[in-house]
């Protein structure tokens, strides 16, 4: 295994958090209700940590909803819930963007909807887009090599920490 770098600990994973939840706030401020949807399974407990921080800052109502990507077939994808996004306020969340691809696909699982306006949420941001995608709200982002993977540990709904490899 190659060495493993802590770039983001507890701590500094709760601020990133924190931030992003106020960064939804500010983006959002006329709206009454806004849906996450989580890339699973990173983005998912990203997006629940945010849901948690926002509904404790502001009066938003937040819903948390996920989709399934299968990054070797990503146009069979799975939408994990049945609620209807029509006319609504989106963030797709996702722990950690690399090439975009998986943004990508999952943008176009819910475009099937008729949204008010969509946007982008991630922990981590790499500069390595293949896809033209861009992140609205970012907790940090790093520049690495192409070589160099990003790791999100994840224990329950805690994100514990990140790591460069």
């Amino acid at each position: 295994m190659k060495n493993r770098v802590i770039i983001l600990d507890k701590e500094r994973i709760a601020h990133k958090l924190r931030r992003m939840a106020y960064e939804i706030w500010e983006h959002n401020c006329d709206e009454t209700a806004v849906t996450l949807i989580g890339i699973e399974s990173g983005g998912k407990a990203v997006a629940d940590n945010l849901a948690a921080l926002v509904k404790e800052i502001c009066p938003l109502q937040v819903t948390v909803l996920s989709v399934t990507i299968n990054k070797k077939n990503p146009l069979n994808h799975a939408l994990d819930f049945e609620e209807n996004l029509t006319g609504k306020s989106v963030i797709l969340v996702d722990d950690v963007t690399n090439s975009g691809k998986t943004i990508t696909y999952s943008l176009h699982a819910i475009l099937s909807y008729d949204l008010k306006k969509v946007m982008v949420a991630v922990l981590v941001d790499r500069k390595h887009k293949s896809f033209p995608v861009a992140s609205d709200i970012v907790g940090l982002t790093i520049a690495t090599t192409l070589q160099e993977h990003i790791e999100v540990e994840i224990q329950g709904s805690e994100i514990t920490s990140v790591y460069l490899q």
